[in-house]
């Protein structure tokens, strides 16, 4: 078991390492880095090998979150700082949800240069505003504004076809947000209004039969997470939705 964990951790440090050379050397020539991202992907199918259980899902966000910030949000603080005032991206893109196939790592994008639309074979559907709302706020939010959750009216009065509809099926988030954080700032309220609507998220999860009965067999874990990419900061919460008991990163 000894022996197990010295060379997990031996790995972990290999596949480091060469993911901060990757990033730090840009200028490698084409064969050597496609060379050194063939020996990362090896080193990370032989760190499950032989494992009796794959690794803990939380403590692989944990590092997975550790590496970004290091190599990549501490050293790009100036484009973070850019982006914690807005964005304005110049791509939309729609695709595939399928886990092999990530828009941002296969196109290169940077933060703020894609708003990515990800569904069951990256479709598009028809205008409609009775169906497929979630797509359609998704075109409607780039094409023409950004809107959030706090800032629509409590009146029931619609400026948009699609974003304010769908934003509002977290709308008990706004509501509990507002009775407990009224003397918070806007802006507080907003982070807040963030995380409770994950909770409302994970609660919805559970109204479909076969996720309830897949947590019910312990088959399946929810987890909630808010990334705030202002301060830098990763937080991951049980499906008990205690915000209190959160892990911060």
């Amino acid at each position: 078991m000894q022996k197990q964990e010295m060379e997990k951790n031996s790995y972990e440090e290999a596949i480091y390492g060469l993911k901060k050379l990757l990033s730090e050397k840009s200028d490698l020539e084409g064969v050597a880095a496609a060379k050194i991202k063939k020996i990362t992907a090896e080193l990370e199918a032989a760190t499950f090998k032989g494992s009796a259980k794959p690794a803990d899902p939380v403590q692989r966000l944990k590092t997975g979150f550790d590496f970004f910030k290091k190599e990549k949000y501490e050293k790009n603080g100036a484009l973070y700082g850019e982006l914690a005032k807005g964005q304005s991206p110049k791509f939309m893109v729609f695709a595939c949800s399928d886990s092999r196939v990530c828009p941002s790592h296969v196109l290169d994008f940077q933060p703020g240069e894609a708003f990515v639309v990800r569904n069951i074979a990256n479709m598009v559907p028809p205008y409609d505003q009775t169906k497929y709302t979630g797509v359609g706020a998704a075109i409607e939010y780039a094409v023409l504004h950004l809107k959030g959750l706090m800032s629509i009216p409590d009146d029931g009065t619609t400026s948009s076809d699609f974003i304010e509809d769908w934003v509002k099926i977290c709308m008990p988030a706004k509501t509990k947000v507002k009775a407990d954080c009224s003397q918070l700032t806007f802006a507080e309220q907003c982070t807040n209004c963030e995380k409770e609507a994950v909770n409302v998220s994970l609660a919805n999860l559970l109204t479909y039969p076969f996720v309830k009965a897949a947590v019910a067999k312990k088959a399946l874990a929810l987890m909630g997470s808010h990334y705030d990419f202002v301060k830098g900061t990763f937080d991951i919460w049980n499906h008990d939705y205690d915000l209190s008991s959160s892990v911060t990163l």
